[in-house]
């Protein structure tokens, strides 16, 4: 007897992540909002869809998860580009963040990087910035997946004053929309040396109590591990780990100078850490060592961390990035090999995130967030290994459907729940703003 569904994805390749390797002319079935079966193509008729795509030369994969971004930031794009990181930020971002920053700056800036994303095959963003509610709404409006970081800091800015205030505004944004069923929630001390022990203890507490986890940007620059070693005399993730920050419910964002001790520490904590290449390499922060993390068995995941220190929100592209620096960091050419890049773009990401159980893979139960890329241009031709054309060859551009939670959110190139023209109207006048 023929089981309805929704929805039936025919693809040459389909890319589970998990087994690792392609299937080749294989249908995903797709009912309400998830997966329910990965069939052979002859096998399918045994499904009566409601709606049938044919993706005769395309790949189709977990929805890439962008695990660190500060979205709102695509307004700031290229604003600074070229200086250190001190002076991106005391000179070029915190000013402008202190005339600007606003709900609806959130709203417009979230609305024009989740379309960005969206078009490159991002169905989840991991975002840390100012009036998370603000983000929620924009997200929602999108279609996209987001967990939304509660930024936490012990100075003021135009958001909130002190910790109390930081915390108190995040967590009323987490009560406003935690039943949305595509949103999700973390807490997000900004990092070590803007937030005091006292608030990481309070912070702990309520994740504990909440079942939050925690995020923050970590040894992202030597700088910042000298300056802990001299005033506590531990690195930075020490320092939170005899806080009891950390954990598998911790996300160590960049983790760029670590020592081998720090490493095994995140290993034996199975803590997770978020690699940001680019971000890495243009403010001259350094080259994470992410084959040794991988080789603890560290979860990595990838992000983009904010447009003005990345310019691209592109997890195709941190992914092959990554693939590449691993490389010549750790002196081997079979380093961070292209499954395992794929891999850290999709379900390393749903796991540091929590929702290792719900997305990041092509399995029957997860939810249906996928991205089908065309992989049939002359550009990728001759073709022996899809997976390895995803890493090195194939880029955003091609990407061409994209579904969250089985709504069709791209559609053939075309975004499908936003209106580009308007966003592109509001860039255009916060860039008159803000320049």
């Amino acid at each position: 007897m023929s089981r309805h569904v929704d929805l039936a994805i025919h693809a040459k390749w389909v890319v589970p992540i998990e087994p690792a390797g392609v299937l080749v002319d294989h249908v995903v079935l797709v009912d309400g909002d998830a997966i329910v079966d990965v069939v052979p193509h002859d096998a399918a008729s045994s499904y009566i869809a409601h709606a049938t795509v044919t993706l005769d030369r395309h790949a189709l994969l977990p929805g890439l998860v962008n695990a660190h971004a500060h979205t709102a930031m695509t307004l700031m794009r290229g604003i600074a580009d070229d200086v250190p990181l001190s002076t991106w930020l005391e000179q070029h971002i915190w000013p402008r963040e202190g005339r600007f920053v606003s709900a609806e700056f959130v709203y417009d800036g979230v609305s024009i990087g989740a379309a960005e994303m969206l078009r490159g095959g991002v169905t989840c963003c991991n975002d840390m910035y100012f009036y998370p509610d603000s983000a929620a709404r924009a997200y929602q409006a999108a279609g996209m997946r987001a967990v939304l970081g509660l930024p936490i800091l012990d100075f003021p800015t135009p958001y909130a004053s002190d910790a109390d205030g930081y915390l108190q505004a995040g967590l009323a944004a987490r009560d406003a929309f935690k039943h949305a069923p595509r949103l999700s929630f973390m807490l997000a001390p900004h990092a070590p040396y803007t937030v005091g022990d006292a608030t990481f203890e309070r912070i702990v507490t309520y994740a504990h109590q909440l079942d939050l986890p925690i995020q923050t940007h970590l040894h992202e620059t030597q700088r910042e591990v000298d300056d802990s070693l001299a005033a506590y005399g531990v690195t930075p993730l020490v320092r939170l780990d005899r806080l009891g920050v950390t954990g598998p419910a911790f996300v160590a964002v960049h983790a760029v100078h670590l020592s081998d001790a720090d490493i095994e520490l995140l290993a034996r904590q199975r803590c997770n850490v978020v690699h940001c290449p680019t971000s890495n390499l243009k403010l001259a922060s350094g080259i994470a060592p992410i084959a040794a993390l991988l080789a603890r068995d560290v979860n990595v995941a990838l992000g983009t961390d904010g447009a003005a220190s990345n310019n691209r929100q592109d997890v195709l592209a941190e992914m092959r990035l990554a693939a590449l620096i691993a490389k010549v960091r750790s002196g081997d050419a079979a380093a961070v090999p292209a499954q395992q890049a794929l891999k850290m773009a999709t379900l390393g990401g749903a796991c540091a995130l929590g929702l290792g159980e719900s997305i990041g893979s092509i399995v029957a139960g997860k939810k249906a967030d996928l991205a089908a890329i065309d992989l049939g241009q002359l550009d990728d031709a001759p073709l022996y290994d899809p997976i390895s054309h995803l890493v090195h060859v194939t880029g955003r551009e091609r990407v061409s459907d994209v579904w969250v939670a089985g709504e069709r959110v791209v559609n053939d190139r075309r975004l499908a729940t936003l209106d580009e023209a308007g966003l592109l109207a509001r860039a255009q006048l916060w860039q008159q703003k803000l320049a």
